[in-house]
């Protein structure tokens, strides 16, 4: 079986010095590609500079994390542009983020439909976080029919999923929260065709049960694959063959 991670942070600090390490489990779990998020100026480099070193199995994105929208985002833009010569397989991640407040909700809208216009500019999918702020965010996709992307970490409702799908070409990412018990997102995955699921992980966070509290990474993609197949009824062979060309296609792999 072979799987695709399509959201996880290996340049994050809480893997320093075990990257190497991480992407032989990773490997050795069947997930031979790991697609990389961008956040923002602080940590662009870094992650750069460990897919330069390992490009057969890391492949970049673009983006300003929505998280690090302040006043100044246009400023942060000018540095995103820095690298937009560079290949990428996503602008992302990027969206709305209103769970520590809404103090740049007008900057964080701004910067969103930026970006949204770039990847539709450069014929590019779009990665997006969204956390507490689903209506704003649909709002927001209304002005951008026809985008193709997919929502990572997915919190919405199945009925959201739908009003996605009118809006243009949308996958959800499903990562460890679907293993946790009594998580909303089990009953969305039995609803939402497995052709519409691309897995991720979100390492080091959002780590699946039986190893919740502790740092998450790719190698654990299995486990959520295996939840998905016993939601939906079928053979984790299948979740995996599904959800990797879902992911090829979507990411142009």
């Amino acid at each position: 079986m072979f799987f695709i991670d399509t959201h996880c942070h290996l340049s994050d600090e809480a893997f320093s010095g075990e990257e190497e390490a991480y992407i032989d489990r990773a490997l050795e779990a069947g997930v031979g590609l790991m697609l990389q998020p961008d956040v923002d100026s602080k940590e662009r480099k870094a992650m750069f500079d460990l897919v330069d070193r390992h490009p057969d199995v890391l492949r970049p994105m673009l983006g300003l994390y929505p998280g690090s929208v302040d006043a100044n985002w246009k400023e942060e833009i000018d540095r995103m542009l820095g690298y937009s010569s560079r290949p990428v397989v996503a602008i992302g991640e990027i969206g709305l983020d209103y769970h520590e407040g809404r103090e740049f909700e007008k900057e964080q809208k701004e910067a969103l439909d930026w970006q949204l216009d770039y990847a539709a500019g450069h014929d590019l999918p779009v990665n997006i976080h969204m956390r507490d702020a689903m209506g704003d965010l649909l709002d927001v996709f209304r002005r951008h029919k026809g985008l193709r992307g997919n929502m990572h970490a997915y919190s919405g409702s199945y009925e959201s999923f739908l009003e996605l799908s009118r809006l243009g070409d949308w996958y959800i990412g499903v990562g460890g929260v679907v293993t946790f018990k009594n998580a909303s997102l089990a009953e969305v995955v039995r609803k939402v065709p497995l052709e519409r699921i691309v897995l991720e992980t979100d390492a080091p966070y959002l780590t699946p049960v039986p190893f919740r509290g502790r740092r998450n990474e790719s190698s654990y993609i299995p486990i959520i694959a295996a939840r998905v197949a016993e939601l939906k009824g079928i053979s984790v062979e299948e979740v995996a063959e599904t959800t990797t060309n879902n992911a090829k296609t979507l990411f142009g792999i």
